[in-house]
């Protein structure tokens, strides 16, 4: 365990500002990408049925263009295309969602 430890530390210990800097960034989309499961959790909790609030695709679309930046500065073509592709269906759910909105306020 000291072992793996002390690999980590030396890893930190040997980065770059650039490198740290863009580690964050990958970091922060992350833990974006990941909090909005907590948003539909608690909406869904709240209703006492499964819902999707429109925060949950806006905090997709954001975490997976910050998660998507990382991947191409790392030039990692397996987070290029999953990110890359989830970005596209983000975009598309909150494009169906306005468009659904400004129908019903027109009606």
């Amino acid at each position: 365990m000291s072992e793996l430890l002390s690999e980590i530390s030396a890893y930190f210990a040997n980065l770059t500002t650039a490198e740290g800097t863009w580690l964050g960034i990958g970091f922060f989309g992350q833990a974006l990408f990941f909090s909005r499961w907590l948003v539909q959790w608690i909406a869904s909790e709240r209703k006492a049925e499964s819902q999707i609030p429109v925060a949950f695709w806006h905090m997709s679309l954001a975490g997976s263009l910050i998660v998507l930046a990382y991947a191409i500065h790392r030039h990692d073509p397996v987070f290029i295309i999953g990110q890359g592709t989830g970005t596209v269906v983000y975009l598309r759910n909150l494009m169906l969602i306005y468009k659904q909105r400004k129908r019903a306020t027109r009606d």
